[in-house]
């Protein structure tokens, strides 16, 4: 069997089960806008800002080209496409999927300390992580951490293993653009543990500690957008932490003193925090 039939017959495989899939040439990369949208000339979906299925009839758009059509699929002008193909892709938000896509082993490490299972893909460099829903596609929410969901594709590396599960608070606050600045009255720390009352997940008192301390630890390692990393910390850790009474004041200053010892300043803690909160509605 030849890499174009084998390729072929995956796709063909994989939209009978209702993924959206598409070629990818030599590099991962998709294939290149077909001759009339060529540098977007055809006006539509510009630098891929807008969803919704592409109408060209080969392979054109990156992930708006993905579809669950045999007959688009084998079809004369996507021939030539798989001919060039290396491998093949599929737009996990077309599948109703998330793909938290782990680049490193410490991305691995991380996921593996702070998400729920599911099912997991090797890669060449780290794993996918893959679960039920969607959300919006963000690329470095973490150091070695991708979401590829709607407006996006993944590359096929196989089954995987394990059972997927829908997909956790603790991701969707990953992808949450931050809102405007909600500015506090002057002299005044709005700055404390919601008072609880939900369900407590928390296996232990450790597993609580180990979020905390990963919290700490990704605010120590932020780069240069130190407001906003500080800002997904505090929604990671109240979408896990914030709703059964566990979380107390003193972890709250804790997460407070990594910040500032990152140069952020306590009125932008006590900021992020207030937007944190408002965000998860509490």
């Amino acid at each position: 069997m030849t890499t174009t039939t084998s390729l072929l017959s995956t796709a063909l495989r994989l939209a009978e089960q209702g993924m959206p899939v598409m070629p990818l040439r030599e590099g991962k990369g998709p294939m290149g806008n077909c001759r009339a949208c060529r540098k977007n000339v055809c006006g539509g979906r510009r630098n891929m800002k807008t969803p919704g299925t592409c109408a060209c009839a080969a392979p054109c758009h990156a992930w708006a080209a993905a579809t669950t059509d045999p007959d688009v699929l084998t079809s004369p002008a996507w021939a030539d496409a798989w001919r060039q193909a290396q491998a093949v892709a599929y737009h996990p938000g077309g599948a109703g999927l998330t793909v938290v896509d782990l680049d490193n082993a410490d991305a691995v490490a991380w996921a593996r300390q702070t998400l729920p299972t599911t099912k997991t893909v090797p890669t060449t460099r780290g794993e996918h992580w893959i679960y039920r829903g969607t959300l919006r596609s963000v690329n470095g929410v973490r150091p070695g951490v991708d979401l590829k969901s709607t407006m996006s594709y993944a590359q096929w590396r196989g089954p995987g293993t394990g059972a997927m599960v829908a997909l956790p608070e603790v991701v969707r606050a990953l992808a949450v653009k931050q809102p405007s600045v909600v500015r506090l009255k002057p002299g005044i720390v709005t700055a404390t543990a919601p008072a609880g009352g939900g369900e407590c997940r928390h296996r232990s008192p450790a597993y609580l500690e180990r979020g905390i301390a990963m919290a700490e630890q990704r605010i120590k390692e932020a780069p240069d957008t130190i407001h906003k990393t500080v800002y997904r910390t505090f929604l990671a850790v109240l979408s896990v932490h914030g709703r059964c009474g566990c979380l107390t004041d003193a972890h709250i200053k804790r997460l407070f003193t990594a910040a500032q010892a990152k140069g952020e300043s306590l009125r932008n803690c006590e900021d992020a925090w207030t937007n944190a909160r408002t965000t998860l509605g509490m």
